[in-house]
């Protein structure tokens, strides 16, 4: 007899109306950023929407197909090989930056598909080596291919590689991982976050601020001064926290009802990446206080939907693929918005299902489309 599938309306009809969401944001939001002579904002927004169609359909295939096909080796360790070949070669490609793989017409970031594809690889390996979480044989090869992707995203992406980092801390975390090794895995991470940044001299500017507010620490120390001269001297504008102080005065400005969708004014040339990084500015100071929590909320469903299939789910397999998603998904939203709202560093993090961008969008679609493929067998 064959099985009975059941959808998530819930979760199908939120990540469905936050894209269609987003579209409509991206559409009011790159009004400043097209040519000046059109001023139409639809290309961005007729991008976006060619690919969230393809996006869709990817997500109603993978939705289809049973979740449990991906139990093999084949979808742990190939997915995520492609990725780390991609992510090999985008460092020549973009000498750069070492984030874009630029053909005619399209660009690719191969770390936003690291995401569905690392959540494939710890839902396999967690199922296999639960029995022995806490073994040499199981912590060794994972810290293994853990370290190798965070390296390979390092180098253009500091903010991804820690949301990678999260989301397997999270998955062992819940797995029954010891204490010991878990601190030391918050240690390891620390410890590349602060090579990252030391790395770079524009994360480290972008940091400060944070750190030592004041600023007394950096000017009682000779090697912390130099290298504060050191990041301003490796910028075109030394004021790093421009976007974020623009970002809280549109959302400040827009108050309970907000000014109107279109009627936005700090995209106009005030606020850079209005339509990428700092949609959320945009939502809240056209929509309001009502549209920054509707976007909020929207989320929140995601994450309770994903988490109540951790606690469904039929076998360890879908239990921890849904929750290495709801994990990354929601965690980067967070983090998203935290910037907007100048509660951590600027960080070039878009806000998954809204902000304009490709392979940010089809990630996200796709790693919905497998959450959902969990749901109909085990909701």
């Amino acid at each position: 007899m064959a099985q009975r599938l059941k959808t998530d309306w819930t979760l199908f009809a939120t990540t469905l109306a936050m894209a269609f969401f987003g579209l409509v944001m991206i559409y009011s939001a790159s009004v400043s950023t097209v040519d000046p002579a059109s001023r139409s904002p639809l290309p961005f927004a007729g991008k976006q929407f060619a690919i969230m169609a393809g996006g869709i359909v990817l997500l109603m295939v993978l939705k289809r197909v049973d979740y449990t096909v991906f139990r093999q080796p084949l979808w742990a360790f190939g997915p995520l090989g492609l990725v780390m070949v991609a992510l090999v070669a985008v460092y020549f490609l973009d000498p750069k930056t070492h984030r874009w793989i630029r053909v005619p017409g399209i660009q690719i970031q191969p770390a936003e598909f690291a995401k569905p594809a690392l959540a494939l690889f710890l839902a396999w390996f967690v199922t296999r080596r639960m029995s022995a979480i806490n073994s040499r044989y199981t912590i060794g090869p994972a810290a293994a291919v853990l370290a190798l992707l965070a390296l390979l995203v390092l180098l253009g992406d500091l903010g991804t590689m820690l949301l990678l980092l999260m989301m397997a801390a999270a998955v062992f975390y819940v797995a029954g991982i010891s204490r010991k090794y878990f601190i030391a895995a918050c240690v390891g991470i620390v410890m590349l976050a602060v090579g990252g940044i030391a790395a770079k001299p524009y994360r480290l500017l972008r940091v400060m601020p944070y750190i030592d507010p004041t600023g007394e620490m950096v000017a009682s120390s000779p090697m912390l001064m130099k290298l504060k001269q050191r990041a301003e001297a490796s910028l075109a504008t030394r004021d790093s926290k421009y976007q974020q102080r623009q970002a809280v005065i549109a959302v400040g400005s827009g108050g309970p009802l907000g000014l109107g969708l279109m009627q936005g004014r700090q995209k106009m040339a005030y606020l850079p990446a209005a339509h990428t990084d700092f949609i959320y500015a945009v939502v809240g100071e056209e929509l309001g206080l009502w549209g920054s929590v509707s976007v909020l909320a929207g989320y929140m469903i995601i994450l309770w939907r994903g988490l109540r299939l951790f606690w469904v789910a039929h076998d360890d397999f879908g239990r921890y693929l849904a929750l290495a998603i709801v994990v990354c998904l929601v965690g980067q939203a967070l983090i998203n918005v935290s910037v907007v709202l100048d509660l951590g560093p600027t960080k070039g993090f878009p806000l998954p299902l809204i902000s304009y961008g490709g392979s940010g969008l089809l990630s996200c679609l796709m790693s919905m489309g497998l959450v959902l493929s969990v749901s109909e067998r085990c909701g």
